[in-house]
């Protein structure tokens, strides 16, 4: 087990322990004392499987009646992420919490087993057993020419296809890029980054 030195820019929790590292933000709204103390609480149950080191990048925003947190957790080549929205902010920060402990447990020999990341969990998180009752299973593999185009061109075959993705070659990088479906007819693209 690693002793922890102390560091005075360091969270701490209500128990006086450094505590995972926040970084909270806003948008069209003020992050207030209570808001950043509900997040640090709620959020801060999750520090049972995270080591001190670890970032929690969290974004509260509010968009007429919809308020959104985003919490994104960059662990060694992956990302744990949830965001919840509701017309009351503490309820949508109960769910996120309640959401990515959900993945926590159901992906966590997948996350530990594949990345090692005994920097990142804590030993016993890494050592308990979960019960994986959803085994991800994949029941179709599908193959197809994929045409250099523009993301616009994309978003169009997407739509005539009838799916929420598409994957093509952008014409403009060469680069294998999808493009999305997003919630208020919007679209989103993804590149890699190497």
């Amino acid at each position: 087990m690693r002793s922890l030195r102390y560091d005075p820019g360091a969270n701490l929790n209500k128990k006086g322990l450094i505590s995972m590292k926040f970084i909270i933000s806003g948008k069209n709204i003020d992050v207030t004392e209570g808001l950043r103390g509900a997040v640090q609480d709620k959020i801060g149950k999750l520090e049972k499987y995270f080591t001190p080191e670890t970032e929690v990048h969290v974004t509260l925003s509010v968009e007429k009646d919809r308020q959104k947190i985003e919490v994104t957790i960059p662990v060694k080549g992956t990302v744990i992420r949830s965001e919840q929205v509701s017309n009351d902010m503490y309820v949508s920060i109960d769910l996120v919490e309640e959401i990515i402990e959900r993945q926590l447990k159901k992906y966590k020999n997948k996350i530990v087993d594949r990345h090692q990341s005994g920097d990142y969990f804590k030993q016993e998180f890494i050592e308990k057993d979960y019960v994986d009752d959803e085994e991800v299973q994949i029941v179709r593999t599908k193959k197809f020419d994929i045409k250099p185009m523009y993301a616009e061109d994309a978003c169009i075959q997407m739509e005539l296809t009838g799916h929420n993705f598409f994957v093509f070659v952008n014409a403009e990088t060469d680069q294998v890029n999808v493009v999305y479906k997003r919630k208020g007819n919007t679209y989103g693209l993804i590149e890699p980054e190497y």
